[in-house]
C-alpha cells in the first residue's frame, strides 16, 4: 500500500495494482438513440469524440487493456470482466448510466462517471459512482488513472482552472468500429461559447471562456485521417472571430468540404462568411430557436433577429452553404399559433433541413432554475429530458398542445409539398438534398421511434435540442466522459 492522500475524506485507499488495468469506457444509450436502424438501415450517428479522446489521454506509465462501447451501435455485456468502468453521461442517459453503474458495482467493479450531466449537477451522481469527474478531463483523467493504479482513487476530480487545449495527443479513433458510423471524420477545434443563452448547458457547466486547440493541431488531425469531408462538432466555431479566420485560412489549402455549427452572427460578417465558403464550408447548423423576438430576448439570445432569418438563408445559399436551422418550442411567448407560423416560415425561407425540439430545461441551467422557482418543473425523470418530451408547464399553452404542435410542425415541413417548396431553394447538391429530406421525412412520421439523427448534409451533424450534449466534458461529445 502506497500511503494515504492528504484529504482522506475525498479518497479511498486500496492496495496498489500490478499488471494492466482492465478498463471499459462506455457511452450509454438513451432516448436520443433508442432506435439504431432507420430508413437507411444503418446508424446515422457520427463517431463521437469522447471515447477516442479519453483513450488517447491514457498515460504511457499506466498499462491498460481497453474496451470502448458505444451503446448507440452495440450492447454492453453485463458480465464484462474489467477493473474500472468509465461512463460518460448526458442528462438523457443518466437513468441508463445509473442502471449500468449499479450492476457493475454490485460485482465489485469500480465505476467512474463524467460528462455534461455530472458537471451540471454532480450531487445527482455521487451515490451512483465511486468517483466523479467534473468539467473537462484532459488533466484529471490521467491523474485518476494513476490514482486508481496506486490505490488512491479520490471520490471527485475537478477540472484544473488553468486548463488549455495544447500539447494534447490526437483522438484515438481506432477504439471504435468505424464502419458502424456514418462518418469517423469528426473533429474539434474549439470548445465553449461566449453567449449565455438561458436554456443552454454551456454557460452553467463550463462558463463563457472559449477553449481553443492550436490551428496546426486541427490541421494535423484532419491530415492524419485523410479526410476529404470533415464535421466540426464545436458549439460555435466563430465564438472568437480572429481564431475562426486563422482556422479557415488553414483549412483552405486542404481542399476539403466541411460542416459545422455557428451562430447567425456569421452572416453579419461577410468577409468572414466568404472566407468560410472559400475554406470549404458546405453546411452549417444554426440555432435560430424562435420566430419570436420576445422569446429570443428573454432567453438572452437577442442577437438572433427573426426579421433577418430569411437573409441568413439567402447569404448562405449564395455561397453554396446549406443550412440546418433548429427551432425550439415551449418558450414563454409561444402560443398554439406559433407552430404553423414557424412551419410556414421554414418552408418559405427555403431552410435546407429544419429541425424542431421541445425546449428542455436541463438541470443546472438558468432556465431550469427559473422554472423551478416558478413551480413549473413537472418531472425529474432525466430520461424524458431529450428534446421530445414536455417536462415543464408551458406558460401560454397546454402540455398536450406543445407536444402535438411540435409533432405537427415536423410533418408539415417534411410533407411532400413542404419538401418540394424548400428544395427549389436548396444549396445542397440535388441528390444529397433529396436523400436527406427523405430521411427526415421518415423520422417526422415516426417520432415515437426516432427523434434525432446525426446526419444532415454530407457528413452528419450532431443532434441538437435547445442545448446540445457536447464537449471532453469531464470526459470529452466532444468530450463527454
Amino acid at each position: 500500500m502506497k500511503g494515504e492522500m492528504m484529504d482522506p475524506q475525498n479518497s479511498s485507499v486500496t492496495p496498489s495494482r500490478e499488471g494492466p488495468i482492465r478498463i471499459a469506457l462506455i457511452s450509454p444509450k438513451g432516448p436520443l438513440y433508442r432506435h439504431r436502424g432507420g430508413i437507411f438501415r444503418k446508424s446515422l450517428r457520427y463517431m463521437p469524440l469522447t471515447l477516442p479522446t479519453l483513450a488517447s489521454l491514457i498515460p504511457s506509465d499506466v498499462p491498460v487493456e481497453l474496451t470502448c462501447i458505444d451503446e448507440g451501435i452495440g450492447d454492453v455485456d453485463p458480465d464484462l470482466a474489467v477493473d474500472l468502468v468509465g461512463l460518460t453521461v448526458i442528462t438523457g442517459t443518466a437513468r441508463r448510466s445509473y442502471e449500468l453503474a449499479a450492476g457493475f458495482r454490485a460485482r465489485g467493479i469500480t465505476v467512474v462517471m463524467g460528462g455534461p450531466h455530472i458537471t451540471l449537477i454532480p450531487e445527482d451522481a455521487r451515490q451512483h459512482a465511486d468517483s466523479i469527474v467534473v468539467g473537462y478531463a484532459e488533466q484529471t483523467w490521467p491523474q485518476l488513472l494513476r490514482d486508481f493504479r496506486d490505490g488512491r482513487l479520490r471520490s471527485r476530480y475537478d477540472q484544473d482552472p488553468g486548463l488549455q487545449l495544447v500539447n494534447l495527443p490526437l483522438p484515438d479513433r481506432s477504439v471504435l468500429p468505424r464502419k458502424r458510423f456514418l462518418t469517423s471524420h469528426v473533429f474539434e477545434a474549439t470548445r465553449g461559447c461566449v453567449h449565455s443563452c438561458e436554456f443552454c448547458v454551456v454557460p452553467s457547466a463550463w462558463g463563457l471562456k472559449p477553449y481553443q486547440k492550436p490551428v496546426e493541431d486541427v490541421v494535423r488531425d484532419i491530415r492524419s485521417q485523410g479526410a476529404r469531408r470533415a464535421l466540426f462538432v464545436d458549439l460555435n466555431l466563430i465564438a472568437d472571430k480572429e481564431y475562426a479566420r486563422r482556422l479557415f485560412e488553414a483549412l483552405a489549402p486542404l481542399g476539403i468540404q466541411w460542416f459545422g455549427l455557428a451562430t447567425t452572427l456569421l452572416c453579419d460578417d461577410l468577409p468572414l462568411l466568404d472566407l468560410a465558403a472559400r475554406s470549404g464550408c458546405r453546411g452549417l447548423l444554426m440555432g435560430l430557436e424562435s420566430i419570436s423576438s420576445r422569446n429570443l430576448r428573454n432567453s438572452a439570445k437577442g442577437f438572433n433577429r427573426p426579421e433577418k432569418f430569411a437573409q441568413v438563408v439567402e447569404r448562405l445559399h449564395e455561397r453554396g452553404i446549406s443550412l440546418q436551422g433548429c427551432f425550439v418550442f415551449g418558450l414563454d411567448d409561444d402560443t398554439p399559433e406559433t407552430f404553423d407560423r414557424t412551419a410556414e416560415f421554414a418552408v418559405e425561407a427555403g431552410i435546407d433541413l429544419p429541425r424542431f425540439a421541445i425546449v428542455t430545461p436541463f438541470p443546472g441551467t438558468a432556465l431550469y432554475s427559473r422554472l423551478e422557482s416558478e413551480g413549473r418543473i413537472l418531472t425529474r425523470n432525466w430520461e424524458l429530458y431529450d428534446g421530445q418530451h414536455v417536462v415543464f408547464q408551458p406558460r401560454r399553452m397546454t402540455i398536450g398542445e406543445l407536444q402535438s404542435g411540435t409533432e405537427r410542425v415536423w410533418k408539415k415541413v417534411y410533407s411532400w409539398t413542404g419538401i418540394a417548396r424548400r428544395l427549389r431553394k436548396t444549396a445542397a447538391p440535388w441528390p444529397l438534398a433529396v436523400t436527406t429530406n427523405l430521411g427526415y421525412r421518415y423520422y417526422a412520421h415516426h417520432l415515437h421511434k426516432f427523434y434525432t439523427c446525426d446526419a444532415p448534409f454530407a457528413g452528419g451533424m450532431r443532434p441538437v435540442g435547445p442545448a446540445v450534449e457536447k464537449p471532453v466534458e469531464a470526459v470529452s461529445e466532444t468530450s463527454d466522459v
